[in-house]
Formats: C-alpha cells, sequence, structure tokens
C-alpha cells in the first residue's frame, strides 16, 4: 500500500510528515541547500541561516565561508582527476615516448608511470605487434611486359622515438616506399622469372630495400618479412601467356629426356670404348710377347744350329712335317737314303674295333696302347735312321 493512500501510514519517504492533502514530491532547492551545508561543514564553513536568519555580518560570513569551502573543494576535484589522468600503465608489448615542453624526454618501459601534462606529452605504441600492408598493382618488366603483382608486408616498431618524432606520418611512407621498392625489382626482372621461380627472390630483394628505405627516412619502422603473393599477367594476354607457358614445359620436358637419353647412352659408349681400347693393348701386348718370343727362340736355334747343322735341319724338316701332316688319320714315316716307306693306318686304329669294343661304348685301343705303338714307332724310326747313316758312311770310305 502506498504512503499516500487512504488507510496508510502516513510515511513520507523523503522524510517529511503528511502535511496535506497536496503532499507532493522532494524541493530541489532544499536539496541543494542541504548538500551545501554539509560540504561547508567539510571544509569548514558555518550553516547558512534559515529565513529567520541573524543579523548582516553574520550572512555575510557564513557567504564567504560556504565560497572558500566549494573552492577547496573543486581544488581537490581537480587535483584527483589530475592525477587520475596523468598515472598511466604501459604494457609488454608497448613503449611511451615522453616529451617535455617539446622536447624529448626519455622512453618509458613497460610498468605503471606517470607524467605531467601540459608540460609533458605521452605517445604510446604498440612495438611488437606485426602489422600488415597490402600491395596489389601493375607494373613495367625489364623486358616491356605488364605485370600484375600482389604483395604484403609485415612490419612493427622498431625504433619508438624515431617512429614518433622523425616522420609525421610513418606509415604513408612505408607505402610509398613499399611501392617504390617493388617497382624498382619488378623493372630489373624479365617476365618470366617474375611470374615464375622469381618470386622468392623478388621477396628478399624488396625486403631489403624497402628496410634500407626506412633507415633512410628514419621511420623507426622493421620490416619483417615481404611475401610475393602472386604475379600474374593482365587478364586480356591471360590465353596467350598461357600457351608461352605450355610451350616453355613442353621445351623443358624435352629437355629433361634429352638429359636422361645422354645420362644412359654417354656412358654405355664409354665404356664399349674403354674395353676396345683395353682390348687393343692386350692385343699389342700379345702380339709383342709373340714376336719377342718367336725372336727368342730364332736365336737360340740359331746357336743350335750352328752347333749341329744336320741335326737341327732334321729336326726343323720333322717339326715341319708333324705340323703339316698333323692334321691328316695317316702318317708317312720315309727313310733317308732308301725306298721304304711306312704306313701306318692311325685312322683306323682310332676306330673302335668290333670285336674288342666294351659294353661301355669306349673304343677298343686304350690310352695306353696308343702309348706303346708310339713308343715302337719311335724305336723303329731311330733304328732306321742309325742305319742308313753307318751305310752311308761305308760308302764315303
Amino acid at each position: 500500500m502506498a504512503w499516500n493512500e487512504p488507510g496508510g501510514n502516513n510515511q513520507d519517504p523523503w522524510g517529511g510528515g503528511n502535511k496535506g492533502k497536496n503532499q507532493g514530491p522532494p524541493d530541489l532547492d532544499d536539496a541543494l541547500r542541504k548538500l551545501q551545508d554539509k560540504l561547508n561543514s567539510l571544509f569548514g564553513g558555518g550553516k547558512s541561516g534559515g529565513k529567520s536568519g541573524g543579523n548582516s555580518g553574520g550572512g555575510n560570513s557564513a557567504s564567504s565561508g560556504s565560497s572558500s569551502g566549494m573552492f577547496v573543494g573543486v581544488l581537490i576535484l581537480a587535483a584527483v582527476a589530475y592525477i587520475w589522468n596523468a598515472v598511466y600503465t604501459v604494457d609488454e608489448k608497448e613503449r611511451a615516448v615522453i616529451l617535455r615542453f617539446g622536447q624529448f624526454h626519455q622512453t618509458v618501459e613497460p610498468g605503471l608511470h606517470i607524467y605531467f601534462p601540459p608540460f609533458e606529452t605521452k605517445y604510446q605504441e604498440k612495438v611488437t605487434e606485426l602489422r600488415t600492408y597490402n600491395l596489389r598493382q601493375q607494373m613495367l618488366t625489364e623486358d616491356e611486359n605488364i605485370v600484375e603483382v600482389s604483395m604484403s608486408v609485415q612490419y612493427n616498431i622498431g625504433d619508438v622515438k624515431s617512429y614518433v618524432l622523425n616522420v609525421a606520418k610513418p606509415l604513408i611512407s612505408l607505402e610509398e616506399a613499399s611501392q617504390s621498392a617493388l617497382r624498382h625489382v619488378v623493372g630489373s626482372s624479365e617476365m618470366y622469372q617474375v611470374l615464375t621461380e622469381g618470386r622468392e627472390t623478388m621477396g628478399v630483394e624488396v625486403r631489403k630495400r624497402l628496410q634500407d628505405y626506412q633507415d633512410a627516412y628514419g621511420t623507426g619502422l622493421k620490416v619483417n618479412k615481404v611475401n610475393i603473393e602472386s604475379a600474374q599477367p593482365p587478364k586480356e594476354v591471360q590465353a596467350a601467356f598461357d600457351d608461352v607457358i605450355r610451350a616453355r614445359e613442353d621445351e623443358q620436358r624435352a629437355k629433361n629426356r634429352a638429359d636422361a637419353y645422354a645420362n644412359k647412352v654417354v656412358p654405355e659408349a664409354r665404356g664399349q670404348a674403354q674395353r676396345e681400347l683395353e682390348e687393343a693393348n692386350a692385343y699389342r701386348d700379345e702380339l709383342v710377347a709373340r714376336a719377342e718370343g718367336e725372336a727368342d727362340r730364332f736365336l737360340k736355334l740359331l746357336s743350335e744350329y750352328r752347333r749341329e747343322p744336320n741335326v737341327t735341319r732334321e729336326r726343323l724338316y720333322l717339326e715341319t712335317m708333324e705340323s703339316v701332316l698333323g692334321t691328316t688319320s695317316k702318317v708317312l714315316v720315309d727313310v733317308e737314303g732308301g725306298n721304304n716307306m711306312m704306313y701306318l693306318p692311325l685312322d683306323r686304329l682310332n676306330q673302335p674295333r668290333q670285336a674288342g669294343q666294351s659294353t661301355d661304348g669306349s673304343s677298343g685301343l686304350s690310352q695306353q696302347d696308343l702309348s706303346n705303338i708310339a713308343n715302337q714307332v719311335t724305336e723303329e724310326l731311330n733304328r732306321r735312321v742309325s742305319s742308313a747313316r753307318s751305310s752311308t758312311g761305308r760308302t764315303t770310305r
């Protein structure tokens, strides 16, 4: 139930009693006056007089005390607001530059600090935060072709003092320097290099040149990385450029196949050539050794011939006939000074005898039998030669 409704307790929520049926909201003048009295009591002033106040001197004294109390309160509030605005905090990723009377005073590190405006001016910047500037423009290459290059620059504030004091608009200087550095690098490169494998190298060159510009201008900015995100010809000539790219890829593919074939054939050819050289050297060494052996044999034979000419001549004759008739199956034995000739049917001796053939299919004559026959033939030849020489000696006498 409301306080002013019938049956209520007539309790005024603003502290007043029920003064009648016309009771309304509190008087704002009374509220302000009460607040003023409280401030005066706090700051040394007395209470103001009521409607039936004292003399005029007492009223002037109360007014002056109230004015002085208000002034002191305003000063205290102003001091509190000043200190509140002068105290500031610098985060770990920030640095602050303090100017005193317009001149550089100090660079503030992270922590809680205070400065004194308007005598001092504070510039607080984030120095570790990486910022990005994107650029996309068409430019001319060294071989007079137009390419469209998209680039991004990542940077931060390296020297906050230079960033604040040296250049009025360092970010605009960075943008203009980025365009200049990119145009210089692209203008010094050919179109094929810009569009294919030269992007990474271009990014490194642009970053170096851009950092040199920033150091020369004294902007205090540090360029961390430059990315050449895309490089392509204008849309009007894109189809022709694709044809050129495919042709170059076909050329490179053909070169790779040729290199692979050469890598396969050349070692084989070199190996074959080396083998022929080795065979030729071996054949030469063989011929030289054989010639040297024949020459040494001839010299030894000459010395033997000088000691025994007849025996040596007979031996040479026999060896020659043996080499000539060695492939035949018949042996003829001729005796000097006689007409007798002995015929040895070696062809039949080599044939297996039907009656004496063994069960395992071997021939009738063994190797021992052949050796015995050869020894008998040799003895017979020696005997005939001796008899022929003795008969020749008797005739001579």
